[in-house]
């Protein structure tokens, strides 16, 4: 891995308050956080730090699981379940050192939730943060509908959570606590490799205090997966929710708007988070049926199951070609593909 090379950038902070009313300045400041930055930070979204505070304990609760717990809820090819040290970024080519829980909407969840008995409470709780995220989400939607010169509600239906069809993925996940006792990481150790997200936009919810997220602008990255670039450290308030631009959305605005790369760093250093690490991530992932194409048609119409499985096919390739490099065979990430293409 080539050293990290740091920078500071300003991330913008955009306030969703009063927004029926603001509706116009918030769109403005959104695209141009969308063209210049690709990342940004939303305060003042109607999700309050209590409701954050209460999703991170019930995500704890569910990590607290044993293993062959979590297990009856196998990550699937359907990008829902549990999956522990399985994801395989092709920036590094070997597992991110972390466990997560994927959670969608519709049909995809039918006997993937994990049992009432186990952790009363976790499928409700998890569902009305969901309904949280989406309305969040939809927001954000609609600004960048108009834009893009779509109507309003062009992205909101391509991403329905009343759909049996919805993709969009509500994503607990567990970094794993290091021993500062063991002495340096293997330089391939990341809690998460670098990686753009595939998805419309991203909404990650993290806890302060809990280091190591940092961001490589797509604009400004000349080598692959930002591994000679420089890189940003990101710190917000509590409350705030970091967004980050994914490919989807950068091909529906023709590349007007830039995905940005991102990753959670291995601790390294004095003043590093080397506890448990918990974030939550909410993907806005296209309903299957969804037709996907930018007002300028830069690119070929295609399904929104199409689009997503052109981002297997790509990640996958590009897995293929790391695992070449470092010796390694391929044959045993085939199946944490959908994996790779799930986000942070």
């Amino acid at each position: 891995m080539a050293p990290t090379t740091y920078t500071t950038r300003s991330i913008p902070r955009i306030s969703l308050a009063n927004f029926s009313n603001r509706v116009d300045e918030i769109t403005k400041q959104l695209v141009q956080a969308a063209e210049s930055d690709g990342f940004f930070s939303l305060t003042d979204t109607d999700i309050t730090i209590p409701e954050i505070d209460a999703i991170f304990a019930t995500s704890e609760s569910f990590f607290a699981l044993p293993d062959d717990v979590k297990a009856t809820v196998p990550f699937t090819p359907k990008n829902v379940g549990w999956e522990k040290r399985n994801q395989v970024r092709p920036s590094t080519g070997v597992a991110d050192q972390k466990e997560s829980y994927q959670m969608q909407f519709g049909s995809n969840m039918e006997g993937m939730w994990v049992p009432e008995d186990r952790l009363p409470g976790f499928k409700t709780s998890a569902q009305v943060f969901m309904q949280k995220a989406q309305s969040v989400s939809e927001k954000i939607m609609l600004c960048f509908a108009r834009g893009l010169d779509f109507e309003d509600d062009f992205f909101i239906k391509a991403h329905d959570a009343k759909r049996p069809e919805c993709q969009s993925v509500l994503r607990l996940l567990h970094y794993f606590e290091v021993d500062r006792s063991a002495g340096p990481l293997p330089k391939s150790y990341y809690r998460a490799g670098a990686h753009a997200d595939w998805d419309f936009f991203t909404l990650l919810f993290q806890r302060p205090g809990q280091s190591g997220l940092e961001i490589c602008p797509g604009r400004e990255n000349v080598t692959a997966f930002g591994m000679g670039d420089r890189w940003t450290k990101v710190d917000f308030a509590a409350g705030d929710v970091v967004c980050n631009i994914g490919d989807l959305l950068m091909s529906w605005s023709d590349d007007r708007f830039k995905s940005t790369f991102h990753r959670v760093k291995a601790t390294s250093e004095p003043d590093d988070y080397y506890g448990p690490r918990y974030s939550i991530a909410f993907f806005n992932q296209p309903c299957a049926d969804c037709e996907i194409q930018g007002p300028k048609k830069k690119y070929p119409l295609v399904t929104g199951a199409e689009f997503t499985q052109a981002a297997m096919n790509r990640n996958y390739a590009a897995l293929q070609v790391k695992k070449a490099e470092l010796g390694q065979t391929v044959a045993s990430v085939v199946g944490s593909t959908r994996a790779i293409v799930a986000g942070a």
